[in-house]
């Protein structure tokens, strides 16, 4: 890839959908007709830089740093997706709500990963499909808020936007908005990624380990199921083995990263062109999606993600008519690429069934090939009776098996699981097999965000997925 001009500095309005001033062009990142639209339409969920010379110096720096992922795995993550948009594969996404910079460490990550990989073990053999393996991970620093502010006793400060853009400490010098901090994410990013490649090319997704990658958690009903099931696959490997078969396959998995694509100046400072076929690519992920707060179709997220060649996702909530999703087509993937469009439907329990058939019913008659995901996390959002925001297992799962009866009813593919998870054993999500009460929030309640499944509740929900994914037919 070449690296050939640095971005001009946006003036966003901090949240507000208004036009962003654009300043003269300083010297710099990848430069190919269109990309930098975007700075002259509607723009949400955006920082307010304290510091401009900051603000310069670090997007250009930013553009002349290596790339994080690479286009050749881009290419290949939209190949897989274009399998499970033709039901022949399933996507499980799953981790951090807001990653933060100081849980970046191997203990957490290898805990992430290994859960994500039990998962995928379960959804593959209960379901006999292929599963795409992807973390929000490596880049989810950014978060839209409901508020540009946040008070307390009497003192208002900005938000908390996530650590790329400022501090969860409650204090004016947290709380700036410092644009030094995506520098600091890119370098966590990179450190991440560098951990995922080692544990899933370098023996420890070997499949022939199953049975390792249940060591260090507490025994539950999820993990008994999971050790009936690691032993299954066993017998199956050494049976295999013993016909002679060739294991190479089984020693490493391909495993992508992914983040919501908020923070612009991040994204388009990370933007490439690919040296192959002269295409602009944003290497801070394999795969980025718009979130329901920046889905305008006229506005900047939409407008900047259509000229990149990523597999895009966009979130859909309970408000999205059929026209949208049909616009939002045109606009992202006009070409209709298989595995180009990802539709991750976040419509609440409440309104899963009623909601999500006219979407799914339009799309399909229209023609198009997108993947349908489910995000049963977003819709489901509850205070708990001491104050903490969290979610109800059971209503999580009451969202998926409506996402499955939905697509059976239709006779369409429900393709993909994204869940906000952690392979920890956090108390933030009420429920489970191993159940959770609000008074474990005192104690084990770790988001500095969302609430996020643990490690027994992720597993727990796997076998469920692939139980209604066996039954699909």
């Amino acid at each position: 890839m070449t690296d050939l001009s640095t971005p001009a500095p946006t003036v966003p309005n901090h949240g507000a959908a208004a036009a962003a001033a654009v300043p003269a062009a300083t010297g710099g990142s990848a430069v190919y007709p269109g990309l930098d639209t975007w700075r002259q339409l509607p723009i949400a969920q955006q920082p307010s830089w304290s510091d401009a010379s900051v603000y310069e110096a670090s997007v250009k720096e930013l553009s002349m740093l290596p790339p994080l992922v690479f286009a050749g795995e881009v290419d290949d993550l939209r190949d897989r997706l274009a399998q499970a948009a033709q039901g022949k594969a399933f996507l499980l996404q799953g981790g951090d709500c807001a990653e933060t910079f100081a849980a970046a460490t191997a203990d957490k990550i290898s805990a992430r990963v290994k859960t994500i990989l039990q998962m995928a073990v379960v959804l593959t053999y209960g379901a006999s499909l292929p599963v795409i393996k992807m973390g929000r991970m490596a880049g989810q620093f950014a978060k839209p808020r409901s508020s540009n502010d946040e008070t307390r006793d009497g003192v208002t400060l900005p938000a908390f936007r996530g650590d790329i853009v400022n501090g969860f400490e409650f204090t004016p010098e947290s709380r700036a908005h410092d644009a030094s901090r995506m520098l600091k994410a890119y370098h966590t990013s990179a450190s991440t990624l560098n951990l995922i490649r080692a544990f899933t090319q370098g023996g420890f997704a070997d499949l022939r380990l199953v049975h390792q990658w249940n060591k260090g958690f507490t025994e539950n009903p999820a993990h008994a199921r999971y050790e009936s099931l690691a032993k299954d696959i066993d017998r199956a490997i050494k049976f295999m083995a013993s016909c002679g078969a060739d294991f190479e396959a089984l020693k490493r998995v391909e495993f992508f990263a992914s983040h919501e694509a908020l923070l612009l100046d991040y994204e388009r400072a990370l933007t490439r062109i690919d040296s192959r076929t002269g295409l602009p690519y944003d290497t801070s992920a394999h795969f980025l999606w718009i979130g329901e707060r920046t889905r305008g179709l006229d506005a900047a997220h939409v407008d900047f993600l259509s000229r990149v060649r990523n597999p895009i996702g966009v979130k859909l909530g309970p408000g999205t008519s059929g026209d949208d999703a049909l616009r939002l087509i045109d606009k992202l993937d006009p070409n209709r690429e298989p595995g180009r469009l990802t539709f991750i439907t976040r419509m609440g329990a409440r309104n899963i069934r009623e909601k999500l058939p006219q979407l799914v019913q339009k799309v399909t008659d229209s023609g198009a090939q997108v993947l349908w995901v489910t995000d049963p996390m977003h819709g489901n959002t509850v205070t708990s009776p001491n104050g903490y925001k969290t979610r109800n297992f059971d209503d999580v799962i009451d969202e998926v098996r409506g996402f499955f009866e939905v697509h059976k009813s239709l006779g369409t593919f429900p393709g993909g699981l994204h869940v906000e998870m952690t392979g920890d054993d956090v108390a933030e999500c009420l429920g489970g097999a191993d159940p959770i009460d609000q008074e474990a929030f005192l104690e084990g309640y770790e988001s500095v965000c969302d609430p996020r499944l643990n490690h027994k509740q992720s597993l727990e929900m796997a076998f469920l997925v692939a139980g209604a994914l066996s039954h699909r037919s």
